[in-house]
C-alpha cells in the first residue's frame, strides 16, 4: 500500500461532504442489498441469535478494514460485504449445513489472503487496457443511473423530487447537490408519513461463535464459487473505481487486509467482504469533495457508520430497509452520474480502442450471468476478448498514471 503523504491539516469544512457521501454510500448498501443476507440467514435455517451475529460480524469487520484501510493509505477505502456471494449463498445455504459453510468461509477467506501476499492480483488489474477498464465501470454502474429515473414511473413524485434537486442545486451550488437531494429527500418522506419507525427498538448485538467444519462437497459447492464470485464481482470492480478517480493504491494490501478480517470474523458469520464497488464510486469521485487528497475522510465516515450499524445489530439496518425503494434508487443513481459520465469519456476517448471500450461497456451493462458468475466478469471477458482481436494483442504491462484510467480533462470537466 501506498504510505502516506504530507498534506495540510483538515478543516470542519473539509468533513461535511465527504461524511455524507460516506452515509449514502452505507444508506444504499443496507437498503439496496442487505435483504439478501437475510434471506440467505433464512435459507440456512438460522434463529434471530445467529441472523444478528451475521450482521453484527459483517458490519463491524467491514468498518474497522475500511477504517484501517482509508487512514493507512489516506484515500477512500471503501469496504462492503460481497452482495453477488450473498445472492449465491441463498440457494447455496438451503442444502449445506450452516458449520460446513462457516468453513467454507474460511477456506475463501485465506485464499483471498494468499492471494493479496503473492502479488498475483495487482499483476492482474494491471493488464487490463484502460479503455476497456472504464467501459467496464460504465457498463456496471449504468443501470443505477436508469434507476435513478425509472423511480419516476413507480413514485413520481418522490423521484421528481429529488431529479429536480439534484438539478437546480447542480446549477445554483454544484457541491451541495448531494447533501441536498439526501436533506430534502428524507424531508419529504417525513412529511408524507412514510417512514415509520416506532416499532423499532435499539437492541445490542452479540456475537455468536460457530465452529467450522470442513468437507470436500463445501469446498467446492460453496467456498471455490464464493472466492470466485468474490474476485471478480467485488475486488476488480472495485479496484477500477478507485484508478478511475485516480487513486494508486496497491490492491495488494488491499485484498490481504479484506481476506484476514473475513478470516477472523467468519465463525461469526461473516461470509466475505471485501472492497466495495458501486458504494465506493459514491465516495472516491467529484461529489464527495473536490480535492481527492480529502476523500478519505469518507472512508472513515462509512467506517464508523457500518460499526454503529453492527453494534445495534439487524435494529438500523432494518432503519435503512424501511426506507422506500425508489429513494434508495433514486439517490445512488444521481450520486454516481458524475462516475458514470466519466468513466463513459474516458472510455471514447481514444479513437483506436473505442469499438473494443463500447463492446466492454454494453456487455457489462447487460450484465450477464452465466454459471452462477455474474456481469462484471462477463463484462471483463468479452471487452477484453474484443480488444485482442480489434487491436492485434493486449498490452503486456499497463502503468496506471493520472491519464491511465482517470477520465481527460475534458471528462472532468463534465462533472465540475
Amino acid at each position: 500500500m501506498s504510505s502516506p503523504v504530507s498534506r495540510p491539516a483538515l478543516q470542519w469544512r473539509d468533513l461535511l461532504h465527504p461524511v455524507v457521501a460516506g452515509l449514502i454510500s452505507v444508506i444504499v448498501n443496507y437498503g439496496g442489498t442487505f435483504i439478501l443476507v437475510f434471506q440467505a440467514a433464512k435459507a440456512a435455517g438460522l434463529d434471530p441469535a445467529h441472523t444478528a451475529s451475521w450482521v453484527w460480524s459483517i458490519s463491524i469487520g467491514v468498518g474497522v478494514t475500511g477504517i484501517l484501510l482509508s487512514w493507512a493509505t489516506r484515500e477512500p477505502i471503501i469496504t462492503a460485504w460481497s452482495t453477488p456471494a450473498a445472492a449465491f449463498l441463498i440457494t447455496a445455504l438451503a442444502t449445506t449445513p450452516y458449520a460446513e459453510a462457516v468453513g467454507a468461509y474460511l477456506i475463501s477467506a485465506a485464499a483471498f489472503v494468499v492471494l493479496g501476499l503473492s502479488g498475483g492480483f495487482e499483476k492482474l488489474i494491471r493488464l487490463i487496457p484502460p479503455g476497456v477498464a472504464a467501459g467496464l465501470l460504465a457498463g456496471i454502474l449504468l443501470p443505477f443511473g436508469i434507476g435513478a429515473f425509472g423511480g419516476i414511473s413507480l413514485d413520481p413524485l418522490l423521484a421528481g423530487w429529488l431529479i429536480l434537486a439534484y438539478v437546480v442545486l447542480k446549477r445554483f451550488t454544484a457541491r451541495y447537490a448531494v447533501v441536498g437531494i439526501l436533506v430534502s429527500g428524507l424531508a419529504l418522506l417525513l412529511l408524507q408519513d412514510r417512514v415509520d419507525l416506532s416499532a423499532l427498538t435499539l437492541t445490542l448485538a452479540a456475537p455468536v461463535y460457530t465452529s467450522p467444519a470442513f468437507s470436500l462437497n463445501a469446498a467446492l459447492s460453496v467456498a471455490l464459487p464464493l472466492f470466485l464470485i468474490t474476485l471478480t464481482g467485488q475486488y476488480m470492480p472495485g479496484m477500477l473505481v478507485l484508478r478511475n478517480d485516480g487513486f494508486k493504491t496497491r490492491a495488494n494490501g488491499i485484498v490481504t487486509i479484506t481476506g484476514l478480517g473475513s478470516l477472523l470474523m467468519a465463525p461469526f458469520g461473516s461470509h466475505a467482504f471485501n472492497l466495495a464497488a458501486i458504494t465506493a464510486a459514491i465516495c472516491t469521485g467529484r461529489e464527495s469533495h473536490e480535492d481527492p487528497s480529502r476523500r478519505w475522510v469518507a472512508g472513515i465516515a462509512a467506517g464508523v457508520f457500518y460499526i454503529v450499524v453492527g453494534i445495534f445489530g439487524v435494529t438500523l439496518a432494518a432503519v435503512f430497509m424501511a426506507l422506500p425503494a425508489t429513494f434508495i434508487t433514486t439517490l445512488a443513481g444521481l450520486a454516481l452520474l458524475g462516475t458514470i459520465g466519466a468513466s463513459l469519456a474516458g472510455a471514447l476517448a481514444d479513437a483506436k480502442t473505442r469499438e473494443a471500450s463500447l463492446i466492454t461497456f454494453l456487455a457489462a451493462a447487460a450484465n450477464i450471468k452465466l454459471f452462477g458468475i455474474g456481469g462484471a466478469f462477463w463484462g471483463l471477458l468479452i471487452g477484453l476478448a474484443a480488444h485482442a482481436l480489434l487491436n492485434g494483442r493486449l498490452p503486456t504491462r499497463t502503468r496506471y498514471t493520472d491519464t491511465s484510467i482517470a477520465a481527460p480533462a475534458a471528462a472532468k470537466d463534465m462533472v465540475k
